[in-house]
């Protein structure tokens, strides 16, 4: 028997990273919204690895932060410690990585997604999704309620049909032993969505006071620690941070694993989903990377108030009792204690190919989706779908256009664009190197870049923008000033030039110039630059940069315009590929298949050459002028 309860504008099915992102986006945007979880204590839960950002992962939170959402924030309230990676290489590649205390993550979140107005939340599985003639009408729960409503957003991360496996044992749970969702794939199913079956899995947690770390290297957080949020005062992120801990497996792990691989249900074919190819198992690097004689392992804390440590690169679906012989055989763990076991998890997730670029199915109007459910891994990239997704859902609702960001303006539009134009046989991990425009794409400017546009769609305040249009006001009157700011080749420059270890002037030149000699940079120049002003660190680091890459950043910025003139070239959307002459069989087949929007997301559909896009925008030429 079903029961209609009150109606909501919107209803996110689902409460980890993603649905919060979309949650409070939508409920921010003065949309009524009904937030459903699974259990209320899995909100924002963090069912693997306990930290927040590493390499690219740094960037798409501090442009979700940009944009308005909530993870960069609840990070730096939460963090236990922090440290900035490949400082060692240039700024493009600069990530920010905290370790966080993950129970008080999750609580921290919940507390903001409670207080927050035109939010609901609710504990309940959701069952159905209810569409008439391709739009959304509503959703139903395993009690038989019924939640009308304009959109949904689907954000089911690993708990549709999912398996938990390690060794011989399966349990039909979700992560971390909570229950599963196993009902609402059949609904996804009749409503023509093509799923998918991934795998991912999380390494065992040990009692910290069963490791011996003196066998282990020691590994702090930085002294200085820069925030994940824009709006984050350093000052008030000063704490004592905890260690990590570095070991290493070695020939003896790698033989228990061997002659246990049999016994994997990654190899003995009980795990049929598809695994990520960036964050394998412990099992499949000693049996796919032979030649490696060992492969680093970190200790983690998981909090502040618990004994568990996680175990970074040993994730493992082997059973039980290979479990503690392959643990104990790493230095500093040899009287390990297990509190949880390790495992693999299989899960349903969709076709992201299935999706428009705002993240809205393309075939049912009103459905939108984000995280893991669309084939990515990854907390950070799940907040970032699920950002988006609640963004587009609220517009669509309003009767605006939806906030689409390109490959040349975002890591997100990087990360979107790829899930819903290139096929994805595995969980998705977003890289460095997915990034054709990264140089311009840094974490330090994602505020630069991103912060108008999450004010204009509402989800930034006045005086924060205010605030970044003082920055970049401040940023381009000094790189001018800089400019034009003439230095002679006097004592005093010559003296602290060769202190520096940089070449004596033999004219005079700009300061600007001098910032640009590798071993030089803004603050080292403080001395001989008497008409500085005092600016604040975050000026100051653009500044550097900007100067110091001047050229790179140039040359990049003329790629991004050509970028964006294929971008720009729209592809009607009644278009019919089966009336463009000389167009191959295959380009046919994926364009009617993927129907792009633009010129530009037509050349990255695997199968479509540069051939093809060659006699596309002839025959638009012609259609345009017919």
């Amino acid at each position: 028997m079903s029961y209609v309860y009150e109606s909501y504008d919107v209803v996110v099915v689902g409460a980890g990273h993603a649905g919060c992102e979309a949650a409070l986006a939508c409920a921010r945007l003065q949309l009524n919204t009904l937030l459903f979880t699974i259990n209320m204590e899995s909100i924002a839960m963090m069912p693997c690895n306990p930290n927040i950002g590493g390499t690219s992962k740094g960037h798409l939170v501090r442009e979700i932060d940009a944009l308005g959402g909530e993870m960069g924030k609840n990070i730096d309230r939460t963090y236990i410690q922090s440290k900035m990676l490949n400082v060692s290489k240039g700024p493009a590649v600069h990530s920010l990585r905290a370790q966080a205390d993950k129970q008080e993550y999750s609580n921290s979140m919940r507390k903001v997604l409670e207080n927050t107005p035109n939010l609901t939340l609710k504990q309940g599985e959701v069952t159905e999704v209810l569409a008439k003639e391709n739009k959304i009408t509503g959703v139903k729960t395993y009690s038989g309620a019924i939640y009308p409503c304009k959109a949904v957003i689907l954000c089911t991360g690993t708990y549709l049909n999912a398996r938990c496996i390690y060794g011989e044992v399966v349990n039909n749970t979700g992560p971390n032993g909570l229950k599963s969702a196993t009902h609402l794939t059949d609904s996804l199913k009749a409503l023509g969505i093509e799923m998918y079956r991934f795998k991912t899995g999380t390494p065992a947690r040990i009692d910290r006071r069963s490791i011996d770390f003196s066998k282990m290297e020691e590994q702090f957080g930085d002294e200085t620690v820069v925030p994940f949020s824009f709006t984050t005062d350093p000052e008030d992120l000063k704490k004592e941070q905890v260690s990590c801990w570095l070991t290493y497996t070695n020939g003896k792990t790698h033989e228990i694993i061997k002659a246990n691989i049999d016994r994997s249900p990654l190899y003995s074919g009980e795990i049929k989903g598809t695994g990520p190819r960036y964050c394998p198992s412990i099992e499949d690097k000693v049996m796919k990377f032979a030649d490696k004689d060992r492969h680093q392992v970190f200790i983690e804390p998981e909090g502040n108030y618990t004994n568990e440590m996680y175990i970074a690169g040993m994730s493992s679906s082997l059973p039980e009792d290979v479990q503690y012989q392959m643990y104990r055989s790493v230095p500093g763990l040899e009287n390990a204690n297990i509190v949880r076991n390790a495992y693999a998890i299989e899960y349903d997730c969709i076709n992201p190919l299935q999706l428009k670029l705002s993240l809205e199915f393309k075939n049912i109007e009103g459905l939108f989706s984000g995280g893991q459910f669309n084939g990515s891994s990854g907390y950070e990239e799940a907040a970032a779908q699920g950002l988006i997704a609640g963004i587009n859902a609220a517009r669509k609702l309003q009767g605006k256009e939806p906030l689409i960001l390109d490959r040349s303006e975002a890591y997100i539009g990087v990360l979107i664009d790829d899930l819903v134009t290139k096929e994805t046989h595995e969980p998705y991990r977003m890289m460095t190197s997915r990034a054709e425009y990264r140089l311009l794409l840094r974490q330090d400017n994602a505020d630069i870049r991103l912060t108008k546009k999450g004010y204009e769609v509402g989800l930034i305040s006045e005086e924060r923008y205010q605030k970044l249009v003082k920055k970049i006001e401040d940023i381009n009157n000094e790189i001018l000033r800089l400019e034009r700011t003439n230095i002679g080749a006097n004592k005093e420059v010559q003296e602290l030039l060769q202190k520096l270890g940089s070449s004596e002037l033999s004219t005079a030149v700009t300061l600007a110039e001098l910032i640009r000699r590798p071993e030089l940079n803004y603050e080292l120049l403080e001395p001989i630059d008497k008409n500085r002003v005092k600016l604040p660190g975050d000026v100051i680091e653009q500044v550097n940069i900007n100067i110091k890459y001047d050229g790179y950043i140039k040359r990049q910025l003329s790629q991004v315009e050509k970028f964006r003139k294929l971008e720009n070239r729209r592809i009607p959307d009644n278009l019919d590929y089966m009336k463009v002459p000389s167009l191959r069989i295959e380009a046919r087949q994926k364009l009617i298949k993927y129907r792009p929007i633009s010129i530009g997301q037509a050349s990255r559909i695997s199968g479509v050459s540069p051939a093809d896009i060659s006699v596309l925008l002839v025959y638009l030429s012609q259609y345009k002028n017919s």
